[in-house]
């Protein structure tokens, strides 16, 4: 019996054109209302995730996010959004595309039907036992993920996935399922909506409480921050002189920009150096 996707299923709504701009937007915001709540249901699954994630990344491990169009710009988009929001070395959290970087911007014909191309991709980084492979695919059908979770378990790699599918041909390739069911989409089968925005909550789940279990956030701030801009300075700016009760804005601000981040230039402050 071949596997039934909730995500193409028909939309609830029918002739979306011939309805108004506020009714589309009204009805799109009605539907995307349903994804946290779907996103809630599945806490337990990426606790567990998360868990096994911290524990590898706490042991020198990495964090590999694989997919293919929409969801494969979704890990790509968080992977890289890692180093300057905590202050961690590029190459840690990883996100790879059905494709290549060409995939990012534009489709590439057939690139997500390669079974084996997932896993060529992950060996170019020299992927270990001691890294994490997480799938994202809102379908739990696409051959490009399915096939590098497939292969990373034969070499005894631990895997999760992603996706809006219950019993879904990926999580049989998963030690660590997360499945988001958030039904059909408003425009029939456009995984881009709410399986997109569902996929983009559970990453910001994983990645940021990982981030919080290894130590890289302070009370609520992000204190290894990269100062790559004025507004992200000021911010730290004032981050500092809260964590030291230093009053002079220019000199905290001085301190932040000879050591470089928030914790650095608190230590050194909290020495007494």
């Amino acid at each position: 019996m071949p596997f039934e996707k909730i995500t193409e299923e028909p939309g609830r709504y029918r002739h979306l054109e011939k309805m108004s701009i506020h009714e589309i937007l009204t009805n799109i915001n009605h539907e995307d209302k349903s994804v946290p709540v779907a996103v809630q249901k599945a806490i337990p699954q990426i606790e567990k995730l998360v868990t096994v994630v911290a524990d590898k990344m706490f042991s020198g491990g990495r964090l590999f996010y694989v997919g293919a169009g929409t969801s494969g710009r979704l890990g790509i988009l968080d992977a890289s959004e890692i180093p300057p929001t905590y202050g961690m070395p590029y190459g840690l959290i990883i996100g790879i595309i059905a494709g290549g970087d060409e995939a990012i911007q534009k489709p590439v014909e057939n690139a997500e039907d390669n079974n084996e191309q997932g896993w060529l991709d992950l060996e170019e980084y020299s992927i270990c036992n001691k890294d994490v492979v997480i799938g994202i695919a809102a379908s739990g059908t696409t051959p490009y993920v399915i096939g590098a979770l497939e292969k990373s378990r034969k070499q005894h790699i631990i895997t999760g996935c992603i996706t809006c599918n219950p019993g879904s041909p990926l999580s049989k390739h998963a030690d660590y399922p997360v499945e988001v069911i958030v039904g059909p989409e408003f425009v029939t089968g456009s995984t881009r909506m709410k399986s997109g925005t569902a996929q983009k909550l559970v990453l910001n789940m994983i990645s940021t409480t990982v981030m919080i279990q290894i130590g890289r956030v302070e009370d609520n701030k992000m204190v290894n921050m990269q100062l790559t801009n004025s507004k992200l300075i000021d911010r730290g700016t004032k981050m500092l002189m809260e964590k030291t009760g230093t009053k002079d804005y220019e000199k905290a601000k001085t301190l932040l920009l000879k050591y470089g981040s928030v914790k650095k230039a608190a230590e050194f402050v909290t020495r007494g150096l």
